[in-house]
């Protein structure tokens, strides 16, 4: 849990969890994260054994990986039930 409660760790194995990425198309679809800071997550993924980096320099989720991923599924789900409405009422509360 501790691994996973770092900021973009998360993220990674969602982006990775439909197949191997390379570095720039990570970076791209992270959003803000920095160049530095997706290099520290994706080599703690990788001594945890989440990750590999493949022949071609992409990255890809390793077996257990995949079943983490599979694992978050169900928050993944809540998440995209949950987060417009969860947005509108941050915003709403913003304007106290």
């Amino acid at each position: 849990m501790d691994l996973l409660g770092q900021r973009w760790m998360l993220r990674v194995i969602w982006e990775l969890e439909p197949g191997p990425l390379g570095f720039l198309e990570l970076r791209r679809r992270m959003g803000n994260c920095s160049s530095s800071m997706l290099s520290v997550r994706l080599q703690r993924l990788q001594e945890a054994g989440v990750v590999a980096k493949k022949t071609d320099k992409s990255y890809e989720l390793t077996m257990a990986g995949k079943q983490l991923g599979r694992a978050l599924e169900p928050l993944w789900q809540w998440s995209e039930r949950w987060a417009p409405e969860l947005d509108r009422a941050g915003a709403a509360g913003d304007d106290t």
